[in-house]
């Protein structure tokens, strides 16, 4: 025994350490691969700021390029003007010399007769002269010959050149919980940053479904959902269907060059009822998928859908499933009663309410000869139809001979006048006592029934001649939990279907 003892130990000791050397071997191949990996991205990195710098003097030289140009045109344009003016004064100067030279001759003149000639014309000669060109010149440059104001200061420039530095590796972001919110299917994570960073270009953001509280696991069965190029420190993830317990959220900032590291994972519950369809409770005429039922006059599914053995075994109904669902999660299977039959065209869910505060929503045919939604009883019989009996509360609609819809309970029957919708949202509270419908696009409330549920009770379904699809993973919207409130301790005004 002592040796078979050893032994035993000693091949557990063989395998641990076996295992130790392959994850030491495949470590070691991990560290060759990041040494290649660091000598190509070092590389690559060098190129790129080698490229980069080529730039800065491509651009540089196209700068320096385009001012010369301007300063070259600017002294031609400059040198025109000057010699065009310094001509005109020139002109004006030799005209200038002839009048004068005229003027000397004739108060030089010895003969009184020419001077006396002279004299008699001197108004028009005066006139002569005051026109010469020399009294119409400006005796301002046209233009400067200064052209500092063509220098360059590139003070500023320089400055900003010598404060270049490598883009350093974005700070870890830190999920604030107490800020995210979940309510209305929508998520909205929140995060901050331990210092301020300018050069933040963007964050990532993932998340996944878990059933499981605290830091993910190595294996998980959902994977990361990520969102790319947020902004701001903050998003919202809108239209999303809650069927597990709990959602993970990661976020990491990214600048032009590299990425940061992921913050601490957070995990958020998001608490929602969920179920599938029970099949084994199907009417035989009731073609049921997962979540969705055709009516099928043919007659449906195979019989041996009936049998103990497949609805026991069922994923839906294991006890861990249950478990992942709801704390007090039951199966619905009713032991010892076939499905329902005759013209009970009725499907059940396969989880019981026994608590709390549930939401879901279903969307039917209004084409449909009839349709109803409602709860039931464990209890109802297996030829009961919805709304007529103690043991089921429904709207049903009718689309045989005239349409209209109603609310049901006991077999006693009220007219709603209200629009019927595509889609109708189905509340309860078990505790109150509660069973609401609500339109589910406006969430106008279309009926409530007012009650003490003795027994737990079961999503309910009618269908003939038509189909139907519900929605599930679905949180209480705030807005009907907001209306429930309101009408809290008020009468219901169908009393008399209660």
């Amino acid at each position: 025994m002592l040796f078979l003892f050893l032994q035993e130990s000693l091949r557990k000791i063989t395998h641990t350490l076996a295992t130790k050397n392959e994850e030491i071997s495949n470590f070691i191949c991990t560290l060759k691969q990041s040494l290649e990996n660091l000598e190509a991205n070092s590389n690559r990195v060098q190129e790129d700021l080698e490229s980069e710098f080529s730039s800065l003097h491509s651009i540089l030289d196209e700068m320096k390029e385009n001012m010369v140009t301007r300063i070259k045109q600017e002294r031609a344009s400059r040198t025109y003007e000057l010699q065009s003016q310094l001509s005109s004064c020139s002109k004006a100067l030799e005209s200038s010399e002839e009048l004068l030279e005229l003027a000397n001759q004739t108060l030089c003149s010895s003969e009184t007769d020419g001077f006396t000639q002279v004299s008699e014309g001197a108004p028009s000669f005066a006139v002569f002269v005051t026109m010469a060109p020399a009294f119409r010149l400006s005796l301002k440059a046209n233009a400067s010959d200064n052209m500092s104001h063509l220098m360059v200061d590139f003070s500023q420039e320089r400055e900003m050149l010598q404060a270049l530095k490598f883009l350093p590796v974005p700070a870890t972001p830190e999920i604030q919980v107490s800020e995210c919110q979940v309510c209305d299917n929508t998520v909205t994570v929140v995060w901050t940053l331990s210092e301020p960073d300018s050069k933040i270009d963007h964050y990532i953001l993932e998340h996944r479904r878990t059933n499981h509280e605290g830091p993910p696991r190595i294996r998980e069965d959902y994977p990361w959902m990520v969102v790319e190029g947020i902004k701001e420190m903050e998003h919202t993830l809108t239209g999303l269907r809650f069927d597990t317990r709990f959602m993970t959220f990661r976020v990491k900032a990214c600048n032009k060059a590299v990425a940061g590291d992921f913050s601490e994972p957070v995990t958020l519950e998001t608490h929602a009822f969920t179920f599938k369809l029970d099949s084994g409770s199907a009417h035989q005429n009731l073609k049921v998928e997962d979540l969705s039922v055709e009516w099928d006059s043919s007659g449906g599914k195979i019989q041996d859908i009936r049998k103990d053995k497949n609805r026991t075994n069922s994923p839906m109904h294991s006890p861990a499933r249950s478990a992942l669902m709801s704390p007090k999660r039951a199966p619905t299977a009713r032991p010892g009663r076939d499905r329902f039959t005759a013209e009970s065209y009725t499907v059940l869910a396969d989880t019981v309410i026994d608590a709390g505060q549930q939401y879901w929503e279903v969307r039917f045919d209004k084409e449909s000869k009839a349709f109803a939604v409602g709860v039931a009883l464990r209890s109802l019989g297996r030829f009961d139809q919805l709304g007529k009996s103690s043991a089921s509360w429904c709207i049903h609609l009718n689309n045989w001979l005239q349409q209209s819809l109603t609310a049901k309970h006991n077999n006693k029957a009220r007219t709603l006048d209200c629009p019927i919708p595509n889609s109708i949202g189905v509340y309860v509270n078990y505790d109150e006592g509660t069973l609401s419908f609500y339109n589910a696009k406006t969430k106008q409330l279309m009926h409530s029934f007012k009650t003490k549920f003795q027994q737990p009770v079961i999503p309910a379904f009618m269908v003939w001649n038509g189909s139907f699809s519900v929605v599930t993973g679905l949180q209480v919207p705030s807005v009907v939990q907001s209306g429930q409130r309101k009408n809290s301790g008020t009468s219901s005004s169908n009393a008399s279907l209660t």
